[in-house]
């Protein structure tokens, strides 16, 4: 019998777990999705921005992420790269690459979607990130004092 402190959950177990714990919220359309820069997971966030996209969720997006030790490409190079390679038009994706954390993503990215689009012009927004700090991306937006509706 396997010693439970270093045993390893099951599938099922792991399953089970998110059924309980993780919330699944129904996305709407919106007009912007916010993808949050990353060093993991870049696949998995591309996948799920190009579903976004195929299904009709967004109009437009920003990447933003900054230059990271160790890389000589911002999370916002690497990203947009692999967006576009997915059939995302490189002309719908805007850029910010100097941020190091959620404060700095949103404070950089204000005045990118300004110039571009006009924030009077953006009404709702998806936050694509990690699961683990899902909550921070909206309530970091909220914090500037734009009413964004969440999707």
């Amino acid at each position: 019998m396997e010693h439970r402190h270093t045993r390893l959950p099951t599938e099922q177990e792991i399953a089970d777990i998110n059924a309980r714990h993780l919330i699944s919220t129904p996305i709407n359309p919106a007009d912007l999705l916010f993808v949050f820069g990353t060093r993991e997971d870049v696949a998995r966030r591309v996948d799920e921005a190009f579903r976004l996209w195929r299904e009709g969720l967004f109009r437009w997006s920003i990447v933003s992420g900054g230059v990271t030790p160790g890389s000589k490409l911002s999370e916002c190079e690497i990203i947009k790269a692999a967006m576009v390679a997915r059939g995302i038009p490189a002309q719908r994706i805007l850029e910010e690459h100097r941020s190091t954390n959620t404060g700095e993503n949103v404070m950089f990215s204000l005045p990118i979607i300004e110039a571009a689009l006009g924030l009077k012009n953006i009404r709702s927004v998806i936050c694509l990130g990690n699961t683990w700090t899902a909550r921070r991306y909206p309530m970091t937006l909220h914090g500037t004092g734009r009413r964004w509706r969440r999707c």
